[in-house]
């Protein structure tokens, strides 16, 4: 039946579901940070993405240590692949999964701004505009300054720093190395950074009870699941067709945060929600128009 769908519409497809798993590995995590030390939670995480990544390997007969790896694009990858996990996961512990979502998906804004920094990629005015627009869309949400503000909030700010500098840093990581490097040592740096923060917290790990661990384990395999349809989803169809379906994670983290964890929605975050889509919206069609 998929071959019937045209390459975009497959695309699109793979899109969806790849945001909707994030979405449910971000609420299984959440529950999993009840009743788990969030350190024990990142190092358990990152561990069996990383075993998964590496039977990827090991199925393709990808040799991962190999001396790319080392670079200096994946040295600062990795730094920015600690901060974006350890703080995105404290975010999503501490704070309500809906505002927390909606943060994340200003990454493509920064993205822009770090592009036009690091990379002196040329931002046209509809760019700036968007970037400006999504950085907006973000104070909406955190509101600095008003009663119910909460400095835990900006741990999600952090997070999404860290991953737009992730992305950023992706780009200019060796084009010999594959998805599967990516992966296999992106999820180890996560086990590095629960361990970090393991130490810092204090906490002793615990057992987890049957239900957790099985919580655990299937964030990671539908983790992974959607890493790899996010991968599938990029390299089928047109990418300016594709890309704006990231945005269906606001419908899933919202539905989730308000349905599984009882979170309300106010004025302030659905009108953030709104500039925010809109601003990388704003970027992904002012993409389509460049030649």
């Amino acid at each position: 039946m998929s071959r019937a769908l045209g390459p975009n519409l497959r695309g699109v497809l793979w899109m969806v579901a790849a945001m909707a798993a994030f979405s449910l590995e971000d609420a299984l995590i959440k529950h999993v940070t009840r009743a788990l030390p969030v350190g024990q939670v990142l190092m358990g995480f990152g561990l069996g993405g990383a075993l998964l990544f590496a039977l990827a390997a090991w199925r393709s007969q990808t040799r991962l240590m190999v001396p790319e790896v080392l670079a200096p694009a994946m040295r600062v990858r990795a730094c920015f692949e600690l901060v974006g996990r350890l703080f995105y996961v404290l975010a999503v512990a501490l704070t309500p999964l809906s505002a927390t979502t909606v943060i994340l998906q200003a990454t493509p804004v920064l993205v822009v701004l770090g592009g036009s920094l690091v990379f002196r990629e040329r931002v046209g005015v509809l760019r700036w505009a968007a970037v400006v627009a999504g950085l907006v869309g973000v104070l909406l949400i955190l509101r600095p300054g008003a009663e119910a503000f909460s400095p835990v909030s900006l741990l999600a700010l952090v997070g999404m720093a860290g991953f737009a500098g992730r992305d950023l840093a992706s780009r200019a990581a060796p084009p010999t190395l594959s998805t599967v490097h990516l992966g296999f040592f992106g999820f180890l740096t996560v086990v590095l950074a629960g361990a970090l923060f393991a130490l810092w917290d204090g906490r002793a790990f615990l057992w987890p009870e049957a239900d957790t661990a099985a919580m655990l384990a299937g964030s990671v395999l539908i983790g992974t699941s959607a890493y790899a349809a996010l991968m599938k989803a990029m390299r089928t169809g047109d990418i300016a067709t594709v890309t704006p379906f990231r945005y269906t994670r606001l419908l899933f983290g919202v539905g989730l945060g308000v349905l599984a964890f009882g979170e309300p929605l106010d004025a302030g975050m659905l009108l953030g929600s709104v500039v925010i889509a809109s601003a990388g919206l704003l970027i992904a069609w002012d993409g389509r128009q460049r030649p």
